[in-house]
């Protein structure tokens, strides 16, 4: 969330939009961001001064439904969005909107997500007589971009996530130990929030390392890399002949993917719904079925060993991520629903 509102607020202040954060709590992300106004509390006193002193128009809520009436006894009498970027799991989607309707009901101008299937069905289903916006998530590719660094001499895998069942490490682990046989010199690299594990999940994947050689020795953990690093660190995995391996179960707009496409480092990714925005079979990245690991490891190695389909890949994948995912494309789709509202 902190990558997509640090690049949303630069796109809508540039369009002339006045645009503030309010994260309740610190987390890693906030690292990558040196905005005076992204607000970091969970007082209510605090809050309602802030909301007092900017009287803003709109507030755009992710996820945090509960947030309308408490913010409604704050004092804020404006319009609220509410956007959903992402639950993991479809039933969790499903139960956690329905669950929230007493306060979309009550409280909600519109509906928002990124081009996430499921979750437009879920609003249709539930919420007909609401507003629905699709929006793509934008993302500035003339600042994270394709850098030319010194060649690993090795291939990469790499996987970003947190260590919980919707990530599916588990896939992730399986399709490295395969590759493992078929190029023995491959590495794993898997990027993590260590604070954002689950904790039976963190120990069932501590146990699967341990008793498994092959796959400790090849594999390297970075946790909480600056954002501004990874442009860097997807180059050289593009540039190794390796690629990003999204297994996710069900994913809603990940900025890794988008980030991974702008430094023409390939994806491969499972069909889960949202990230058919930015990958196109063959054109821009490339898909599997989730839990197929057989045709992972045919895409793979497609990947790897056919040059020509590589580099068009790489190249048409930078470019759709320039043309769909422009920020000034976000900021006038964003104004012409708040026109709308």
């Amino acid at each position: 969330m902190e990558t997509l509102n640090r690049q949303r607020v630069r796109a809508l202040r540039d369009a002339g939009i006045n645009v503030q954060c309010l994260y309740y709590r610190w987390g890693a992300g906030i690292q990558n961001s040196a905005d005076p106004s992204v607000f970091i509390t969970d007082s209510d006193i605090a809050i309602k001064h802030i909301l007092d002193h900017m009287k803003y128009d709109f507030i755009v809520v992710t996820t945090d439904h509960r947030t309308f009436p408490k913010f409604r006894l704050l004092g804020y009498t404006g319009k609220f969005i509410l956007e959903i970027q992402g639950y993991g799991p479809m039933d969790v989607a499903w139960r956690e909107l329905t669950n929230a309707a007493p306060e979309i009901n009550g409280h909600a101008s519109a509906l928002l997500h990124p081009n996430t299937p499921h979750i437009g069905t879920i609003f249709k289903t539930l919420y007909p007589h609401l507003p629905h916006f699709t929006i793509n998530n934008c993302f500035d590719s003339d600042a994270f971009t394709y850098r030319e660094l010194p060649r690993l001499p090795y291939p990469v895998l790499a996987w970003i996530g947190r260590i919980e069942d919707n990530k599916n490490w588990r896939e992730f682990l399986a399709i490295g130990a395969r590759m493992a046989v078929i190029r023995p010199d491959i590495r794993l690299w898997m990027f993590e929030d260590p604070s954002l594990s689950v904790p039976s999940e963190r120990e069932d994947f501590e146990r699967l390392l341990e008793s498994d050689p092959v796959l400790r020795g090849r594999l390297t953990l970075h946790a909480n890399v600056p954002n501004a690093k990874m442009q860097e660190m997807f180059s050289m995995i593009g540039d190794s002949g390796g690629m990003l391996v999204s297994t996710s179960k069900v994913e809603g707009g990940p900025y890794c993917v988008l980030e991974a496409m702008s430094c023409r480092c390939p994806v491969l990714a499972t069909n889960s719904d949202g990230v058919t925005s930015a990958i196109f079979h063959n054109a821009t990245g490339k898909l599997y079925p989730l839990g197929n690991v057989d045709l992972a490891i045919q895409e793979i190695c497609e990947l790897m060993y056919d040059a020509t389909l590589r580099e068009v890949i790489r190249l048409q994948a930078q470019y759709h991520v320039r043309t769909e995912f422009h920020p000034a494309k976000y900021a006038g789709e964003f104004i012409q629903m708040l026109h709308v509202l």
